[in-house]
């Protein structure tokens, strides 16, 4: 029998009655987050901190290469590309130094795991960079760190300090004849240095603009030098695959997307929050968790990946949040921002902000993005005004699709995937803004949505 949720759409009892939800999650980077001064190298010593370490070097470099690429680990950072594989494309032998750059450049709308990770856990991502270092045969690395968030700064610094004293950093780590010095670099705040030669080109001094590829960072990256560029949860995923084993990092989530991973539940929810689990949990199941959407409402749309991956809506409750089934349903599971918006939302309100965030962030470099955001922008303001046409419409769709696979970097897709998918699933909403003159959820226009909230009205 069909049951209703307290979040919109309907689900299905499972078999043989019912679970605790709680018991789908899989805390393993946030296992103690909660504990006190869980950031120091006493607290993740006492919870088996770099004993992956030790096991690593037990190996050959190559080994671990290996070892890491058969465990299935994902990169984290949005684009899901093989870990392993990543790393297995640094040259051998070829007489130049060899780089690890990790990307904590969080900036994607809707996304907050890298840092709280940062803030309560620094040592696991320290582990996984040594880990890292060794297997590619690197001597140095760096962690650009977005520069906002001054308190992280300051603990990673910290971190960084503990371990060289205590000898997981430096000259000989352990014993092993293994050098490696690690660089925290504070970026002055631009969302396109999330894009790794952007990345790159930042962290030599230069502006942040996208790199034309080939050559691609793992022959020419940091200095014209092999470089591998990782995102901060696939980093500090690799010291408790190293400990626990690959078997048991393939035991969770599913056979192409295996592991764990930090879902970031945020917007009209009960309990947002880090919510880390197997990959292939639901969003439903998440909302079982945090105690749904917000007393009173039901969800309309929500984001798979941040912001610049296409919405879903109460129709895509099930869709297991893993790379290939998100894939299969028509976005992209991205960073694992879930982004939960109620029915009181206007989305041509929150895609015309999106949108003013991109046009605001594009680096200029390419004409369809420096272009397009621009007036994909203009459109979508009179639009939410009341001053659009329908004709309008189509011409939002024609402009995003000029930006669509046309920009030099995939800022001009996430741009675009928010007209696409708006259009796809709200078009009848955009059309009450222009045959209304305005918006429907605006208390002035709508007499029915100021019945339903006097609350806020009071």
């Amino acid at each position: 029998m069909t049951v209703s949720t307290p979040y919109g759409g309907t689900s299905q009892p499972e078999a043989g009655g019912e679970s605790s939800p709680e018991k789908l999650l899989a805390p393993v980077l946030s296992a103690f987050w909660d504990e006190d001064r869980s950031w120091t190298l006493d607290v993740y010593r006492r919870h088996e901190g770099y004993e992956g370490l030790r096991k690593a070097l037990a190996m050959s470099p190559d080994d671990v290469i290996a070892y890491v690429k058969d465990s299935g680990l994902r990169g984290r950072g949005g684009a899901g590309f093989p870990t392993g594989m990543k790393w297995q494309f640094i040259p051998q032998g070829d007489g130049k130094p060899h780089y690890l750059v990790v990307n904590a450049d969080e900036s994607e709308p809707g996304t907050c795991k890298d840092i709280p990770l940062l803030f309560a856990n620094p040592h696991s991502l320290i582990e996984g960079m040594v880990i890292a270092c060794y297997a590619i045969r690197s001597s140095h690395a760096f962690i650009y760190l977005r520069g906002e968030v001054v308190p992280v700064l300051r603990r990673l610094h910290s971190a960084v300090r503990e371990a060289y004293a205590a000898g997981y950093l430096g000259e000989n780590i352990l014993g092993s004849g293994v050098d490696l010095d690690i660089t925290v670099h504070a970026g002055a705040g631009a969302y396109i240095c999330g894009e790794e030669t952007a990345l790159l080109d930042s962290l030599e001094g230069r502006r942040g603009q996208p790199r034309l590829r080939p050559p691609f960072p793992a022959v020419a990256g940091l200095y014209a030098c092999p470089t591998v560029v990782n995102n901060v949860e696939s980093i500090a995923s690799v010291p408790a695959i190293l400990k626990n084993g690959k078997e048991w990092f393939r035991s969770m989530g599913s056979e192409k997307s295996p592991g764990f991973t930090l879902y970031s539940l945020s917007g009209h929810v009960a309990s947002p929050g880090q919510y880390e689990g197997p990959l292939g949990i639901t969003l439903r199941q998440l909302l079982d968790m945090s105690g749904g959407m917000r007393p009173g409402h039901r969800l309309k749309f929500w984001t798979p990946g941040g912001s610049s991956t296409p919405m879903f809506t109460d129709e895509h409750l099930d869709v297991p949040l893993d790379y290939e089934g998100v894939g299969a349903a028509g976005s992209m599971l991205g960073t694992k921002a879930l982004q939960c918006f109620d029915e009181t939302t206007c989305v041509v309100r929150a895609v015309t902000r999106w949108t003013e965030f991109y046009a605001h962030e594009s680096c200029g470099k390419c004409t369809p993005c420096r272009e397009g955001t621009y007036w994909l922008v203009q459109l979508l303001r009179d639009i939410e005004a009341g001053k659009g046409v329908m004709a309008d419409l189509d011409k939002l769709n024609d402009i995003a699709d000029n930006i669509n696979g046309k920009a030099f970097c995939a800022l001009g897709d996430g741009a675009a995937a928010p007209i696409f998918s708006s259009l796809k699933y709200f078009r009848e909403e955009y059309e009450e803004h222009i045959t209304g003159r305005g918006c429907p959820f605006d208390p002035a226009k709508s007499t029915a949505w100021a019945d339903q909230h006097t609350e806020v009205l009071a």
